[in-house]
């Protein structure tokens, strides 16, 4: 299946300026028509229950999406639906499930930051601790067929 711009070039390589006239007043038709602009990733602002607050109210006193109302407040569709549906960050406890996740990340990244190590590093190295960690493997039962004891007892196609 053909992307619109791959339909566009195509009719443009054809000569077909009427068929691109259609397609454009239809594109301007889409545009006038939106109620938001198109999705761009929103380097949202933190969320504190001031913010969980003001998503509430806007839930319950417009009609506004969840996506509307992220666009408008400057946060993540997802963080608002965590506020409404799950009522996160409503309380400014410092115990609270949000607040001891985000104080552990801080102070994995400050770990991070102290022992210097690059990124691609510190993966690495978490990936060989967890490896010493894993269990291995069981033995397999000899009942138990692999791929290839099966990809070996199908019968070869016929060549023709």
């Amino acid at each position: 299946m053909a992307t619109l711009k791959e339909f566009e070039t195509a009719l443009r390589e054809q000569g077909m300026n009427m068929a691109l006239a259609i397609l454009e007043k239809l594109k301007e038709r889409d545009r006038a028509n939106r109620t938001i602009r198109v999705g761009r990733r929103i380097a949202g602002k933190k969320m504190t229950p001031e913010l969980a607050r003001q998503i509430i109210e806007l839930h319950q006193t417009t009609e506004m999406t969840q996506q509307e109302i992220a666009f408008q407040l400057g946060v993540n569709q997802g963080r608002v639906n965590e506020v409404l549906k799950h009522g996160k960050w409503l309380q400014d406890d410092p115990n609270s499930e949000e607040a001891v996740s985000r104080d552990r990340a801080k102070a994995r990244m400050a770990k991070a930051r102290v022992e210097g190590l690059p990124l691609s590093k510190r993966r690495s190295a978490a990936a060989s601790g967890e490896a010493a960690r894993r269990p291995k493997p069981k033995p397999r039962s000899s009942e138990q067929l692999s791929i290839d004891d099966f990809l070996n007892s199908m019968p070869e196609p016929d060549q023709q």
